[in-house]
């Protein structure tokens, strides 16, 4: 395919008007009998961010290598930005903005002729190329290693490169496996902005992610994946009230009375509390948070609680939950 049928294409109407990422029964076997995918159904519409979650091992990368046409599929079907993943490769990968697990940038270019290049590998004229790249190096803060070789880069930095090149061009539908990962707080900030003015222009975003602030941050809706299955789905809201529990959450003025209080924490709630002796405080979850609560209260020396309350699950409680179930089941 030549670079003009490669911008043409990037820019072609989607040949259906539903959800701007489908699969149908998505299966993949590898040799030797392992499934990755064992039969995943997935909506994800235009301008959504959804986040894929799931433990090391869930089918994660599987299901992106899929959606970007790096491997194909056993059986099933997978639909991004109308094209199907099998039939129509080439429209695919002219819909969609990727980045790996890993920087995929060349250590021998420069951080701006490594976007140039990329630029005009999706069609655009060298003008066009150079100022797109230009733009994306002042998005990541990369100005001042604009001309330095990639391979002086630390790893951040050469994630940020990597994350520029799938953005350049404002794609469609973006895939960003684990963006994140290996970034300082600052950078991380500078991605998750990004991310944000994305989704403000209609783009499509999936992103898998071992950040569940950055899922709780970015995401409309959250699919968690454990052994090939997709084992919930949501807001994140829907998530947290769906997993029925909340955190009971105590903390005393002294050590003295620590552990009548994670007695009667333990009592209340059902569950053993996770105690922190150093800073005097008491957690456990429970299904009622508000009764527990008054069984604490009524219990409890009032004099020696210096706080108190009932927290809602938080995105790393529904994971933990749902993964760990998972396992007990396989």
């Amino acid at each position: 395919m030549g670079n003009s049928t490669l911008h043409r294409s990037w820019w072609t109407v989607r040949e259906s008007d539903g959800p701007v990422v489908r699969t149908r029964n998505l299966r993949k076997r590898y040799p030797g009998g392992t499934e990755a995918l064992a039969g995943i159904d997935v909506d994800i519409n235009a301008g959504e961010v959804r986040a894929l979650l799931g433990p090391n091992g869930a089918g994660k990368t599987t299901l992106v290598r899929v959606l970007t046409t790096l491997l194909p599929p056993t059986s099933g079907t997978a639909v991004v930005n109308g094209w199907d993943v099998v039939t129509k490769g080439d429209e695919v990968r002219a819909s969609v903005g990727v980045a790996g697990q890993y920087a995929a940038v060349d250590g021998l270019l420069t951080g701006l002729e490594n976007l140039h290049l990329i630029a005009k590998l999706r069609g655009m004229r060298r003008r066009a190329a150079r100022r797109a790249a230009e733009e994306m190096l002042a998005r990541f803060r990369l100005e001042l290693k604009a001309n330095q070789l990639v391979s002086t880069y630390s790893g951040g930095t050469r994630r940020r490169v990597d994350l520029a090149a799938a953005l350049l061009g404002n794609p469609p539908v973006v895939i960003l496996d684990e963006p994140t990962t290996g970034l300082d707080p600052e950078s991380r900030l500078d991605v998750w902005e990004s991310i944000g003015g994305l989704t403000a222009a209609g783009t499509t975003v999936l992103l898998t992610t071992q950040y569940l602030e950055e899922a709780d941050r970015l995401a409309d809706r959250v699919t968690v994946v454990d052994h090939g299955r997709i084992v919930a789905e949501g807001t994140t809201d829907e998530l947290k009230s769906a997993a029925g529990l909340t955190r009971l959450v105590l903390r005393l003025a002294d050590g003295h009375s620590l552990a009548a209080a994670a007695a009667a924490v333990a009592d209340a709630t059902g569950s053993a509390p996770e105690v922190e002796p150093r800073i005097r405080r008491i957690a456990a979850t429970t299904a009622d948070g508000p009764a527990a609560l008054a069984i604490v209260l009524s219990t409890v020396d009032k004099e020696a609680i210096v706080e108190i309350g009932v927290q809602r699950p938080t995105l790393d409680d529904v994971f933990l939950r749902l993964t760990a179930r998972q396992e007990v089941r396989a």
